[in-house]
């Protein structure tokens, strides 16, 4: 059956986006809110640049937590953000997902999201997340 996921166990995750990536989003998503994708306005605004969507940013979750850690077969169940900074393109991320508590009878867990910025170590996004999964929990 391989290693189950155990409390305390951490994975990291480095990452960036694209501003094609953004506009991608903003297309997928129906998100095309300016302040993403147009330098002069958003230079108008407390940011002053472009700024990545937050689901876009938290995204990383889903990719990870399905096909990284616990992987393949991971349900989501739950997940909170909490947006502490702008996400900028270009911009080094680190997603850390650190498991809290793990159930291995009913093969859940609850874990902390977080994404930092890769130099300053600054949190972006602040968050935890219930998943399920039948054979890595």
């Amino acid at each position: 059956m391989g290693n189950l996921l155990q409390e305390n166990d951490v994975f990291k995750e480095t990452f960036s986006f694209s501003q094609a990536q953004v506009n991608q989003f903003a297309e997928v998503s129906g998100d095309k809110n300016p302040i993403h994708w147009d330098e002069a306005y958003a230079a108008t605004t407390m940011f002053k640049k472009p700024i990545i969507h937050g689901f876009l940013g938290g995204s990383v979750f889903s990719k990870v937590l399905g096909t990284q850690f616990p992987g393949e077969g991971t349900i989501y169940m739950k997940q909170e953000m909490k947006f502490m900074k702008p996400m900028y393109v270009g911009t080094e991320y680190e997603a850390i997902i650190t498991a809290k508590a793990v159930d291995s009878i009913k093969h859940r867990a609850t874990l902390q999201t977080q994404v930092v910025e890769k130099t300053t170590g600054a949190v972006v996004i602040e968050g935890e997340a219930n998943v399920m999964n039948l054979t890595k929990i």
